[in-house]
């Protein structure tokens, strides 16, 4: 579409200039030399973005789920382990950790969002939410009528949630840098009282779900950020872990 357009001038504007296929270079192509680049922890030291704490929590697959994951055809694997029941039950202990906060939880796979939402007893907002219904519950969570939402890759783009200061990831689209950035990116609008956002990656471990955590994070680690990464059992009190 860049490349049919007439006009003198091209401006291209991204915080993540990044593709899975290597072709970022396409896009000096398409509309010329990069003119400006400045790094995220530059912005943030500078009071445009909020500090971030970023932590990759790894829940273990039960017996019956590791059993199922080994037999279970290639293409079907990295679904059914970043799904993994065992993640619910961390989710819900850090929704609760941040029940002063506005929390996202995000993920790509519906069923998964709607056990989420049933489980937390908040609202999901997927591609088949009317866009009124959205609306509706993007003004609620804003004016903090809403402590949670439950969201699916429509809250990837273009979503204006400025309190937001806690975003909880269950899945994504494989390996997507780019969508670990732009989730991250959703709860770093620097925060009235000058608090840190906080960014969960719930991952199960030992699976193609902790393999593409780590390329998801390549990112944000050349942007300066650092994961922690802490086991559910440490985050769960009990025998819950």
């Amino acid at each position: 579409m860049t490349a049919d357009l007439q006009a003198r001038r091209r401006l291209g504007l991204t915080a993540t200039l990044v593709r899975e296929d290597g072709r970022e270079g396409d896009v000096f192509s398409l509309i010329g030399p990069k003119r400006y680049d400045a790094p995220w922890k530059d912005m943030e030291h500078q009071g445009w973005i909020a500090p971030a704490d970023c932590v990759e929590v790894r829940v273990d697959l039960s017996e019956s789920e590791r059993l199922a994951y080994a037999t279970a055809e290639p293409e079907d694997r990295y679904r059914f382990c970043a799904s993994s029941d065992a993640k619910t039950t961390v989710v819900r202990e850090i929704v609760r950790r941040h029940s002063e906060e506005q929390v996202l939880v995000i993920g790509s796979y519906i069923d998964q969002l709607d056990e989420l939402g049933e489980s937390l007893d908040a609202p999901v907002i997927k591609g088949e939410t009317r866009n009124k219904e959205r609306e509706r519950l993007f003004d609620a969570f804003r004016a903090g009528e809403l402590r949670t939402l439950v969201v699916s890759k429509v809250a990837n783009f273009s979503i204006d949630l400025p309190e937001a200061g806690v975003a909880v990831q269950v899945s994504g689209s494989f390996g997507s840098r780019q969508e670990e950035a732009q989730r991250l990116g959703r709860v770093l609008r620097p925060k009235s009282d000058g608090r840190a956002a906080r960014f969960y990656a719930v991952v199960a471990r030992d699976t193609l779900d902790q393999d593409y955590a780590a390329h998801r994070q390549r990112f944000l680690a050349e942007q300066g950020y650092a994961y922690r990464i802490t086991d559910a059992g440490d985050l769960i009190p009990g025998d819950e872990a």
